[in-house]
């Protein structure tokens, strides 16, 4: 239903005169990826080099890469980056807030 809806909006609109375009939207072995194959494509990897370039944009201090989440740590904030097809991306805003272990206490005890 989908390649009929597209192929009737391109031919009526006359928008698009590729041939190629036409072809691929009509032609019903042709198949899209799904979620799942793109979600499990393998990633580019960090290079681990760009740590000796790179700082926290809101400390400026060094960061620790975290191979297991593909993260950009500051351990002084609390904070990862992460790192996206193999690019960080240090928008302090998309950083996410790393979990306190519960069992240690940042108030003071009285007593």
């Amino acid at each position: 239903m989908f390649r009929r809806v597209a192929v009737r909006l391109v031919t009526e609109t006359g928008r698009v005169k590729n041939a190629a375009l036409i072809q691929r939207l009509t032609d019903p072995s042709a198949s899209a990826r799904s979620f799942s194959e793109v979600k499990e494509a393998e990633q580019p990897p960090f290079d681990e080099s760009l740590l000796e370039l790179l700082v926290c944009p809101l400390s400026k201090k060094p960061l620790r890469y975290e191979a297991e989440t593909n993260e950009l740590v500051n351990e002084e904030l609390g904070i990862a980056y992460p790192i996206i097809d193999g690019i960080p991306n240090m928008i302090p805003q998309d950083a996410r807030l790393l979990q306190k272990d519960a069992g240690a206490s940042t108030s003071p005890t009285l007593g």
